[in-house]
């Protein structure tokens, strides 16, 4: 999409039925009478329910029920708008401020002020948990209350447009100052927010059970009570599905099992934009080669040999297209430099003259390194097939390992090469950028940010023009692609699969990424 110009980065309250799907008018509202909780099924690992404690998918998905942001987004909508905000401007270049909605209220009953929403963003700062949100907020100087009810952001880089959605990241939730400490995690079953949902009971590895927040100042939730159930692999997810045991299966089933209960007449599969991308880091410090020359040249190869199309069409079934860069197909300033570069098939010889001409041994062993629980069942079949793709060529003998996420996400810094994926805090093409090749805001450790990297992705955040801003990010991914740091491998969809009379699926499976346990229910 093309960002608007500085000043229409504004938001404010909408009057209207449409701002009322997203932020109610009256708190109290019933949401469905019947108690049976609707449950819901996933293979995606919570690492923290602490929003100073995770920046994944697998926790994105219930602190989005349990936090409030200032500003979200409504459904169908990739436009951010005040949540718990009643308002939020730029002052001038560098300065932002909101305007905290009055009488909003934490489960608890305690009172949601800026007070509260100064903490929250200065305290995900302070902790910076290695696992947490912290280099999304990498671009506020300093943050001030203004009276009960003003927040007032001092920016680093003027112009800045993305931070509006910033605010509705990960983030940006905001937690009870009374109950969460400055300068450490809590525990995930003490957590408090003031979203649709509440947390009325949670085992680490077992349920997380959910009921409507009875101080929620939104649209009350569909379903009163909803169960998040843990699975350690997708054969279970499945079996559970199809025996009516869940009511919703939600990431991840492996494509095979999509395609196998598209055929049950008990169950309905629904898709929506996934935002989600595939690929592989390289470290340099770790990866093989003599010198950065001969690093480059391993990298280069990788690139020039992976087959995507044989990835997407025989692993993923064509759940997932070929990626050739982290910015999407669709997205404002989208381009194929992977392809342009490398070529959008492999090439055996192309990758032994590149290998060749910086002096490279072959074949070169290489280490990769895999997650078996987090990215979904088919990231074993898809390393196996890159595995084989590379060996296949005679350049390279590929060590290939797996580690479950839990580990895997504090020891990644120490793999030559490792799997990584992204889906999206925000819909702008700058998240994957910045969170892909940025110095300061990115979640990607690899030895390969530049002050030239970083200069570009600035130039693309903070262009108020639209068609020049279009024009400086397919500038960042030519320059970014030219090192093969990342090597975007594939793009893919949401898919859910749910049992028939389940209604919402369709409401919150869009291109805001944020899936709403709000809107489902049974019919």
């Amino acid at each position: 999409m093309t960002r608007p110009l500085l000043r229409a980065a504004t938001v404010t309250l909408a009057v209207g039925a449409t701002a009322l799907a997203l932020t109610g008018c009256a708190s109290g509202a019933s949401s469905a009478d019947s108690s049976e909780p609707l449950v819901i099924g996933t293979t995606d690992a919570i690492v923290s329910l602490d929003p100073a404690g995770a920046w994944d998918r697998g926790s994105f998905t219930p602190q989005n029920q349990i936090y409030q942001h200032l500003l979200s987004y409504e459904p169908g909508n990739t436009t951010p708008v005040p949540e718990a905000a009643e308002s939020c401007d730029f002052d001038d270049a560098t300065t932002y401020s909101c305007t905290v909605k009055k009488g909003l209220k934490f489960s608890n009953g305690h009172a949601l002020t800026a007070s509260d929403v100064v903490f929250s963003f200065e305290r995900i700062l302070k902790i910076n948990d290695p696992s947490g949100p912290a280099p999304l907020l990498s671009g506020i100087d300093s943050i001030e209350q203004k009276g009960d009810l003003g927040v007032v952001f001092h920016l680093k880089t003027a112009n800045d447009q993305t931070f509006p959605y910033v605010l509705s990241s990960m983030g940006g939730p905001i937690v009870d100052e009374q109950v969460f400490p400055a300068d450490k995690l809590l525990a995930d079953a003490k957590v408090i927010g003031s979203g649709p949902y509440a947390i009325s009971d949670y085992s680490k590895k077992g349920l997380l059970s959910l009921t409507a927040n009875t101080h929620y100042d939104g649209t009350a939730p569909k379903t009163k009570n909803v169960v998040l159930k843990a699975y350690a692999d997708s054969s279970n997810l499945k079996l559970d599905i199809q025996k009516e045991g869940i009511d919703i299966a939600y990431r991840s089933l492996t494509s095979t099992d999509v395609a196998d209960l598209e055929k049950d007449s008990k169950l309905q599969v629904v898709s929506g934009p996934g935002g989600s991308v595939r690929f592989l880091v390289f470290n340099k410090d770790a990866q093989p080669g003599a010198d950065d020359a001969q690093k480059l040249a391993i990298r280069q190869a990788v690139a020039t040999l992976i087959d995507r199309d044989d990835i997407a069409k025989n692993v993923f079934k064509g759940t997932y297209a070929p990626a050739y860069s982290l910015v999407l197909d669709g997205q404002n300033g989208a381009t194929k430099t992977f392809a342009d570069l490398y070529g959008a098939k492999p090439s055996v010889e192309r990758a032994t003259q590149i290998l060749a001409d910086a002096g490279v041994s072959t074949p070169v062993t290489l280490p990769i390194q895999y997650t078996s629980d987090h990215y979904g069942p088919d990231s074993s079949s898809e390393y196996a097939t890159i595995k084989s793709q590379l060996e296949e060529s005679g350049l390279f003998t590929v060590d290939l390992q797996s580690t479950e996420w839990t580990s895997y996400v504090k020891q990644r810094a120490d793999y030559p090469a490792y799997q990584l994926g992204f889906f999206p805090d925000y819909p702008d093409p700058d998240n994957f950028l910045r969170s892909g090749y940025s110095s300061t805001g990115g979640s990607v450790v690899n030895g390969l940010t530049s002050p030239e990297i970083d200069a570009a992705i600035e130039k693309e955040a903070t262009a108020s023009d639209p068609a020049e801003r279009t024009k400086d990010i397919e500038a960042v991914q030519t320059l970014v692609a030219k090192s093969a740091g990342i090597i975007p491998l594939l793009q893919g969809q949401e898919t859910v699969v749910a049992v028939k009379g389940v209604t919402g699926l369709k409401d919150t499976l869009d291109a805001t990424y944020k899936f709403r346990f709000a809107a489902l229910a049974r019919g």
